[in-house]
């Protein structure tokens, strides 16, 4: 019972949770009551004890599958040898209001139609509340199956039976016949018809997800993989709040074997401005929109420092473990929660500090409420920047002076001084913030490069390299072509390097025991740096060679071995943003980063209008 590769998983997503399906089509993880929930179906984190729901064709171990375009439906072709089946998974959507424009169905259904010959079917369902720690038993009543203990009903119109804890069939399809599982979570009320009748859910999903999709009138430089990518990002948002998730699982491992294991089922602002930027761009702005207030209420709570990430819910996270799963291919300790939410990275301020002016730029729909939000955090930099803190990469160990934690400090004063002027802002404040901006950028240039290695570093004092400076240029803080930064690219790109395209974040002793791998999120922030610099070719082709990792269904993990393995947790939100960064870079081949000059060029606001004017 080996582990398929991460990248070759299904991903499923109805907006409230994610399902991942194996190549041999078992569900594998499944989240309730939401994403954030516990994991009934954990069998992708132990073979032994996590509970999964399999559903196989004789004879046909590896199905051909892809996804129906433009959507999360999955299409599976089964060529068994007496027949051939085709199949239908998908977590059902269906249109919503601008509160939440795409509603849960809450079900995940399961269909298999026999078209040709005859296929045998075998069915089971197992599910293991608790992360594969407890069992549960099955009681029958009018016409479902109710799982106890946990919020699971299924139905079906194929003869399930009860087996201790499972819930098997074994059964012969003629060519014609169809069969439907509708495993429904959650605590509401599905008994409508709508909600059992796989035809109008099959329908209502393809029809919203196109719909979604459809919003797009991009056809640029790699227009498939941008709108994939943007599908992915639609469907690790939580419906609710409009928070995304940076990935769909937890404790998948950066090193095979190791203990690199993090839970990524929360929200970071690492890339909020990025996400804002692409959502906007791509034709998706009442998303955009949501994202931008759940950003706010995080900003509400004044906390000081802001903690760099929050649960979907807009909470905080306790880290555990929990000893009884075996891990991703033996890869130990499995975690849930993250210990990252209590560091300090002051880089968050410069992330959601630069979403709020994308936002004020594309719409100008700040208001003075929310302005007032925002400017006691740019006070709190103002006041703090000259402090150490954990960096962006949460190294577990003492803080320092990160050079890209200044660099996104400054970028929430520059921020903080641009939206004042925006929105007629005229305070004394304005003037500190101005001269605490400058005096940061004088002292990155003088303590953040290192004259003796010849390029900007991990943290002051230190010779090491990180490849978060490479956004250096993508938030305007140098331009791309300066000689300093040239130097800082072609360093990171011989000595970060593993395997062709590939870099990793840093080499610098974090303190853990083994290594990580490449990480995506850097490589394709690598190309956006080279199409800046205006290296297009060398971009280009480094976009190529890493568009040709992507997984089997076209999605990316984390991080990647050199031997191009995937590994972390999967999909990766900030890799596919990262992607379509880098896309957009390409497509527009100018001396600034795409996106951010599109947001200016788009500003419908004229200049002095105060806010929520």
């Amino acid at each position: 019972m080996s582990f398929p590769p991460v990248d070759s998983y299904a991903f499923l997503s109805d907006t409230h949770t994610a399902a991942l399906v194996a190549p041999d089509g078992t569900v594998e993880w499944l989240c309730v009551p939401h994403f954030e929930g516990d994991a009934v179906f954990a069998r992708l984190l132990d073979r032994q004890v996590g509970g999964a729901f399999s559903l196989t064709v004789d004879g046909c171990p590896a199905p051909a599958r892809r996804y129906l375009p433009d959507t999360l439906v999955l299409h599976t072709e089964y060529d068994g040898p007496g027949g051939r089946a085709v199949g239908r998974d998908f977590l059902a959507v269906a249109p919503g209001d601008a509160a939440q424009p795409i509603r849960a169905g809450k079900v995940l259904v399961r269909q298999l139609t026999a078209e040709r010959g005859a296929v045998r079917l075998a069915v089971r369902i197992v599910p293991r509340p608790g992360y594969g720690a407890r069992s549960t038993g099955w009681t029958r009543v009018d016409g479902r199956w109710h799982a106890s203990g946990v919020p699971l009903r299924i139905g079906a119109d194929l003869p399930l039976v009860a087996d201790g804890t499972a819930l098997t069939a074994d059964l012969e399809l003629p060519a014609g016949r169809t069969v439907t599982i509708l495993l429904h979570y959650g605590d509401g009320d599905d008994a409508g018809p709508a909600a059992q009748d796989p035809t109008v859910l099959l329908d209502q999903t393809c029809r919203t997800w196109r719909d979604w999709s459809g919003r797009s009138d991009y056809t640029g430089f790699a227009a498939d993989a941008v709108r994939r990518s943007a599908l992915v990002l639609r469907g690790l948002s939580f419906d609710e709040t409009g928070a995304l998730l940076a990935a769909a699982t937890t404790a998948l491992p950066e090193e095979i074997g190791g203990v690199r294991n993090w839970d990524y089922r929360y929200t970071w602002h690492r890339d909020a401005a990025l996400l804002l930027l692409a959502l906007f761009r791509l034709g998706h702005a009442e998303e955009g929109r949501r994202y931008l207030r759940f950003l706010l209420d995080i900003c509400a709570t004044r906390a000081d420092p802001l903690a760099p990430l929050v649960g979907i819910h807009g909470h905080t996270t306790t880290e555990r473990e929990l000893p009884h799963l075996s891990g991703y291919a033996d890869s130990r300790p499995v975690r849930t929660g993250n210990e990252a939410a209590d560091q300090v990275q002051f880089d968050t301020y410069g992330h959601i500090l630069d979403a709020a002016l994308v936002y004020q730029q594309l719409t100008g729909d700040l208001t003075g409420d929310q302005w007032g939000l925002l400017r006691w955090h740019v006070d709190t930099m103002a006041r703090r920047w000259r402090e150490p803190d954990h960096g962006a990469w949460e190294i577990r160990g003492p803080r320092r002076h990160y050079v890209n934690s200044k660099v996104m400090t400054w970028v929430c004063l520059d921020r903080g001084v641009r939206l004042a002027d925006l929105l007629d802002d005229r305070t004394a404040a304005v003037d500190r913030w101005r001269q605490a901006r400058d005096d940061l950028h004088a002292e990155v240039l003088d303590r953040g490069f290192d004259e003796s290695v010849g390029s900007f570093v991990l943290a002051y004092g230190s010779s090491e390299l990180d490849a978060a400076l490479l956004r250096i240029p993508l938030v305007g803080f140098l331009p791309a072509d300066d000689p300093r930064m040239l130097a800082t690219i072609d360093r990171i790109r011989q000595r970060l390097a593993i395997g062709p395209a590939l870099i990793r974040r840093y080499r610098a002793d974090d303190g853990l025991p083994g290594a990580e791998g490449a990480f995506l999120l850097c490589s394709f922030e690598l190309v956006s740096a080279l199409a800046l610099a205006g290296e297009r070719k060398p971009a280009r082709q480094l976009f190529d060679q890493l568009s040709a990792y992507a997984g089997p269904l076209g999605f990316y993990s984390e991080q990647l071995a050199a031997d191009g393995t995937a590994l972390g947790n999967y999909p990766q939100a900030f890799t596919h943003l990262a992607l379509i960064e880098a896309a957009l870079n390409l497509d527009a081949a100018g001396d600034r980063d795409a996106l951010h000059a599109w947001a200016e060029r788009s500003r419908r606001m004229p200049a002095g209008r105060p806010a929520g004017r």
